[in-house]
């Protein structure tokens, strides 16, 4: 178990280096996680780790396990978050100076009295109101979930989407995919989108190079393709190559021809 949650907290260290910009800290400060009735120490180090992550700092426990509490706290290279956290006796408690309370469910074979969101809806929602105030994203135990007491806490509830054969996930797991969701920001994914693609001149260069290297290595000798012009076009314009790698993609191709056409050279003298 350990080995899972270390590959888990590395996962996740390792897309948000890669995310590009998340939310304001100014916002993230407003952002509550609260942990109800927990018992595993693991669970609870892993959901400070994920918090730590990206970047939220306020973890508030509610009636925990305190062995498990105590354990979590003092383990070596425990996180600050996981150091300054705060313990509550009531739901309550943990989410009076919150005006949005948001709680977290697998939400199967059980009759809910909230309006249920999926995540990437409910972060949209929990990201807009973090702008004006404190919000608690609730996570209940890890046998039972929250309690209908501890849900009629809660504004409205949110569920990330799983396989129905296998709902349920680990606490830790689901608190860094919630978090995943809610520091995001299209900002991020636009970015990715304008890099500037290949033009219709490479393209063709492109292709005309694969054509000849198709030659010189006798594969169309073995398979003839009557079209071959028109397919091998259509399968380069699907790379959806950006313009900056065409220059190593030409090199490439280049380099092989070069290499087919000195070994053919080479056998006939």
């Amino acid at each position: 178990m350990r080995c899972t949650f270390s590959k888990l907290a590395a996962t996740v260290s390792s897309i948000s280096s890669k995310m590009g910009p998340l939310a304001s800290s100014s916002e993230l400060d407003r952002l509550l996680v609260v942990l109800v009735s927990t018992r595993n120490p693991l669970n609870i180090g892993a959901a400070a780790r994920a918090m730590s992550n990206f970047g939220v700092r306020h973890l508030r426990v509610v009636n925990p396990y305190d062995p498990a509490f105590r354990e979590a706290r003092s383990a070596v290279g425990a996180s600050t978050v996981l150091a300054k956290a705060k313990t509550f006796a009531s739901v309550a408690e943990a989410v009076a100076d919150c005006v949005l309370v948001v709680g977290t469910t697998a939400a199967c074979d059980r009759e809910l009295q909230h309006p249920l969101r999926r995540l990437e809806y409910g972060s949209r929602i929990i990201r807009k109101q973090l702008a004006s105030g404190r919000v608690a994203l609730l996570f209940g135990s890890e046998k039972r979930g929250l309690s209908n007491h501890d849900l009629s806490y809660c504004h409205w509830l949110m569920r990330i989407p799983t396989n129905e054969l296998n709902f349920s996930m680990n606490l830790g797991q689901a608190v860094a995919v919630c978090l995943y969701e809610l520091v995001r920001t299209p900002k991020a994914v636009s970015k990715a989108e304008k890099l500037e693609l290949a033009s219709s001149r490479d393209f063709e260069k492109i292709v005309d190079l694969l054509l000849e290297a198709m030659q010189a290595s006798g594969y169309l000798k073995r398979r003839p393709i009557a079209d071959v012009d028109e397919r091998i076009r259509r399968m380069a314009r699907r790379l959806d190559l950006p313009a900056r790698d065409t220059a190593a993609w030409l090199g490439i191709l280049r380099q092989i021809l070069w290499k087919l056409k000195s070994k053919e050279k080479s056998i006939n003298l």
